[in-house]
């Protein structure tokens, strides 16, 4: 069902490009699980922090659809670069179609693999924002690998860190649930780490603003 505070706020929001609304459609219509493209109003969102910020450079962990990464994108200083990590080699033809319809080919850099494989070829890269958005049971791991390289007043966004309300101690873990409790230790960590300050947004499915002190 359709939330209708979400609704409301959307049409409250700067619509899509239409290069985004595109990717949208063609995302819902083709791809799996759709839902986990940012969409309309977490990508407002993460444009409007990038262009608050206008990094010169990003990490995106977790491509998907390429959605989020056109986004971050739009706020990228003059000589800023986007590297972005997709696990699945399948989403690569048409992330690298919307990049370059995008006209952003030279300022966004995909690499396709795990991203713990891919991020020790990473680290002289300093980061001024970073989205976590991958395998939620990693979220640890890739805050851990990413971390020492964000600039003092760097931002990482972790994404769906409500996951489903599932986080909630009330909710009831079902037999076999390996993420949830991954999911709830990593916010918890969070909450006590002396190195970032945490900003926890009810927005969609939760995202984790933190930044680098």
């Amino acid at each position: 069902m359709t939330d209708p505070f979400q609704t409301y706020a959307e049409l409250h929001t700067v619509p899509e490009p239409p290069l985004l609304a595109q990717l949208t459609r063609e995302t819902h219509l083709q791809l799996l699980m759709p839902r986990m493209s940012s969409g309309h109003l977490q990508g407002r969102f993460l444009s409007m922090l990038s262009h608050l910020m206008r990094p010169r450079r990003i990490l995106e962990i977790g491509t998907f659809c390429g959605y989020a990464a056109l986004c971050l994108a739009e706020g990228l200083a003059e000589d800023g670069q986007l590297h972005t990590i997709e696990i699945d080699p399948e989403r690569e033809a048409r992330i690298r179609r919307y990049v370059a319809a995008a006209g952003l080919t030279a300022q966004v850099q995909l690499y396709i693999g795990a991203a713990l494989d891919v991020l020790p070829g990473l680290v002289d890269e300093v980061w001024d924002l970073v989205f976590i958005d991958a395998d939620k049971r990693n979220n640890d791991a890739y805050f851990e690998a990413v971390i020492e390289q964000v600039r003092p007043g760097g931002l990482l966004i972790v994404d769906n860190v409500l996951w489903g309300g599932k986080v909630l101690p009330e909710h009831p873990l079902k037999t076999g649930d390996k993420d949830t409790p991954l999911v709830r230790a990593f916010n918890d960590k969070i909450a006590r780490d002396a190195r970032v300050e945490p900003v926890f947004l009810p927005l969609r499915d939760g995202l984790l603003l933190l930044r680098k002190k």
